[in-house]
């Protein structure tokens, strides 16, 4: 009985787990092209799949609730858009003096100035009880601010 409490208490983790040794053993399913066809599933479906499930979670009290909380969004997008892209710019300013190939240090550059992925950043925040509705604001919202700041971003470093 204490191992079934334990695997629906760690389901998530299990489930991604599970996932990953899937795809170490055919990673043919999960290509562009495949039978999964990530191009769409992932891209479309998952996102809006996980948007609506959070959205169903929620009651609107707990979102309007969240959305006063002014001093935790400015918190979370300074820190996403300002703050992580500052840090990574030092870092690759120590990379770039040692033999490490000059295009990976751009890709870093890159996911550097992204914010943390919607689906994942709803999923973890829900899976340790925290605030989902500050959540999927912050994420829909550094999203939205990314288009422009992502731009302003790469062009700085």
């Amino acid at each position: 009985m204490r191992l079934l409490e334990r695997i629906r208490k760690e389901w998530f983790m299990i489930g991604i787990v599970l996932a990953i040794a899937g795809a170490k053993l055919e990673p043919s399913i999960g290509v562009n092209g495949g039978p999964l066809k990530p191009e769409i599933t992932v891209s479309y479906i998952a996102v809006a799949t996980i948007f609506f499930n959070s959205g169903l979670s929620l009651n609107t009290e707990e979102l309007t609730s969240a959305l006063v909380h002014i001093k935790l969004h400015l918190f979370i997008q300074i820190f996403t858009l300002a703050f992580f892209p500052a840090a990574i710019w030092l870092f690759l300013q120590l990379l770039s003096i040692t033999p490490i190939n000059e295009w990976l240090l751009k890709g870093l550059q890159t996911v550097g100035c992204m914010p943390p992925p919607v689906s994942s950043a709803v999923i973890l925040t829900k899976a340790v009880g925290g605030n989902e509705a500050a959540a999927i604001f912050n994420s829909a919202f550094g999203s939205f601010l990314v288009s422009k700041h992502g731009v302003i971003c790469l062009l700085l470093l």
